[in-house]
């Protein structure tokens, strides 16, 4: 259970990162500060879903587009999360679209990388200072 909560917490944090993190990067992507914990839930929320129904989806159908559900899963959970959060605002065109898929992709990503490893590191840290 605690590994579970956890993960939902780095999985959270990472897609709070990459929302944020895309925002200050690409031109047309504007995150508020007003519903912005709302938003990040209905993105999480929405890619953890996603994911794996694209996947199977994809694995049953068409074999070669697995690299591309990551991309797919984001950009659909980011249509979600405009659409349905308040905090998330992204004009412009198709550039700014794809862009946006890209970047918030690997911002969470890295972000679902580094965050376990700080995590980590802290508790080390913790542990060596409490003896």
């Amino acid at each position: 259970m605690i590994r579970f909560l956890i993960r939902t917490l780095v999985f959270l944090a990472s897609a709070a990162i990459g929302l944020w993190v895309t925002s200050l990067v690409v031109d047309g992507v504007t995150v508020q500060l007003n519903g912005y914990l709302i938003t990040v839930a209905i993105f999480a929320v929405a890619q953890s879903i996603l994911t794996p129904f694209i996947a199977k989806v994809v694995s049953q159908n068409a074999r070669a587009f697995l690299g591309g559900v990551g991309l797919l899963s984001t950009f659909v959970a980011l249509l979600l999360a405009s659409f349905f959060g308040d905090s998330l605002v992204i004009t412009g065109g198709v550039l700014t679209w794809v862009g946006a898929t890209v970047l918030t992709w690997l911002f969470t990503a890295v972000a679902t990388l580094l965050l376990p490893l700080a995590l980590v590191k802290a508790g080390v840290e913790r542990a060596r200072n409490s003896d």
